[in-house]
C-alpha cells in the first residue's frame, strides 16, 4: 500500500461504538470511506459509516472481505481479538500494530513493558490464587488493587484492599472469576492526569496538553484541561507518551493515564491503544481533534497541530444523564455530542459535552 492514501480510499474500522462513529465522521472530513466490522447491527459507528460488515470481531470470511476492501484497518477498542490483528496484518497494514493490542490487554505484559521501557508504574505482582494474593498483600503492607489481568475497564474486574482493614482473603481468587490475576500497590497519588499523544507513519510525533481526569464509580466523569501540574510533571508524562510510541513502533493515537506524586513525579497507571475518552475535549477547544489525528497518522497524511485554543471542561453523559442534552445545546460555549444509543442504562455513555472555559 502506498501512503498517504488519497480521498475516496477505504479505511476499515474494527468496532462500532462510540469511537469508531467519531473516527469514521473525522475519515469522512478527509474524503475517506468507511467500513466498520461489528457483531451489532446499527451500532453508533455503523450509522455514519459508509457500510458495516455485520460479524464477530475474529470471524476469518469477515476479516478477510475487510483486508480486500480497505487500505488500512485501525480499531476503536484495546480488546480486539490479538490473533484476528495478525490475521489482518498478513493481507493489510494495521494501525496501531498488533503488538499495541498484545501489550495493552494484559496488565501485566503491560507494567511490565512500561518498566522496561524506563516508565516507573505502581508495584506490582502476579495473582493466581488466594496464596499468592495473601502474600502479596504482606508484601504491599495490607493495601492494593486486585484486577482481573485481561478485559475489565470503568472499574469492572476489581477489589480494592485497604491497609488496616480486615482482607477476606479466601475464596477471592475464586470470586474474581478464577482468572489470571495482578495486585497493584495503593499509592498515595494527588491527581490522575492523561496524554493523547500520535505518532505518524514518518516517525513525527505530536503530544495534547494533559487533562485532568475525576472518575466515579470507576467510569470517567471530567477531563479538565489545563491540568493542574508543573512543567516537570507535565514534561514528565509528555516525554513517557513519547517513550510508549517510539518503543511499540506506533502509528496512531495512544492515550496514557498517570498518577501525580506529590513530589511531581508521575506513575503510569495504564495505556490505550487508540483515542481516548479523556481526549473528546479536543473537538472542541483544538483545530485538530484526536480523531482527526487518528485518522491522518493511520492514512499517511502529515499530523495536525496540537495546540488548543482554549481551556475546557469535557464531561460524560452517563445513562440518564442525557436528559440534560436540551439544556446543554442552550448553554454558550458548549459542544454536545451525543452517540446515536437508542436506551439509556445505568453505566452506560449516551455522549459528552466539553465547555470552553477560557
Amino acid at each position: 500500500m502506498t501512503f498517504p492514501l488519497q480521498p475516496g480510499a477505504c479505511i476499515g474500522i474494527i468496532g462500532g461504538g462510540q469511537l469508531g462513529r467519531m473516527l469514521a465522521m473525522a475519515a469522512a472530513r478527509l474524503g475517506y470511506r468507511i467500513i466498520v466490522l461489528e457483531p451489532q447491527a446499527d451500532s453508533p459507528a455503523a450509522q455514519v459509516a459508509s457500510r458495516q460488515i455485520i460479524a464477530a470481531y475474529d470471524d476469518a470470511h469477515a476479516l478477510a472481505e475487510l483486508a480486500r476492501e480497505c487500505a488500512v484497518v485501525t480499531y476503536e477498542f484495546e480488546n480486539v481479538p490479538v490473533h484476528a490483528a495478525e490475521m489482518l496484518a498478513a493481507d493489510v497494514t494495521v494501525s496501531p500494530p498488533p503488538r499495541a493490542l498484545e501489550v495493552a490487554q494484559d496488565r501485566l505484559v503491560e507494567k511490565t513493558a512500561l518498566n522496561e521501557m524506563g516508565i516507573s508504574t505502581a508495584r506490582f505482582v502476579a495473582v493466581d490464587s488466594d496464596a499468592d494474593l495473601d502474600k502479596a498483600l504482606t508484601t504491599f503492607g495490607g493495601a492494593g488493587v486486585l484486577k482481573t489481568r485481561r478485559m475489565g475497564y470503568d472499574g469492572k474486574g476489581q477489589r480494592v484492599f485497604r491497609a488496616g482493614g480486615k482482607a477476606e482473603i479466601a475464596g477471592c481468587y475464586d470470586e474474581m472469576g478464577g482468572v489470571p490475576l495482578i495486585l497493584e500497590a495503593l499509592v498515595p497519588f494527588e491527581r490522575e492526569i492523561s496524554v493523547i499523544a500520535a505518532r505518524g507513519r514518518d516517525g513525527a510525533i505530536a503530544v495534547y496538553d494533559a487533562a485532568e481526569n475525576v472518575h466515579r464509580d470507576g467510569i470517567l466523569h471530567t477531563s479538565t484541561v489545563p491540568a493542574i501540574a508543573s512543567p516537570d510533571t507535565l514534561s514528565a508524562a509528555r516525554e513517557a507518551a513519547k517513550a510508549i510510541l517510539y518503543g511499540l513502533g506506533y502509528v496512531g493515537v495512544i492515550g496514557v493515564e498517570f498518577f501525580v506524586m506529590a513530589d511531581g513525579s508521575v506513575l503510569a497507571n495504564e495505556i490505550a491503544p487508540r483515542v481516548h475518552n479523556s481526549g473528546h475535549w479536543t473537538e472542541a477547544a483544538c483545530l485538530v481533534s484526536q480523531f482527526e489525528q487518528h485518522i491522518r497518522a493511520v492514512a499517511g497524511l502529515p499530523l495536525g497541530d496540537p495546540d488548543r485554543h482554549s481551556d475546557c471542561v469535557m464531561e460524560n453523559l452517563i445513562g440518564d444523564d442525557v436528559e440534560r442534552a436540551p439544556a446543554l445545546l442552550a448553554e454558550p460555549g458548549v459542544m454536545l455530542h451525543l452517540y446515536g444509543k437508542a436506551e439509556a442504562r445505568p453505566g452506560r455513555k449516551m455522549g459528552h459535552f466539553t465547555r470552553l472555559t477560557r
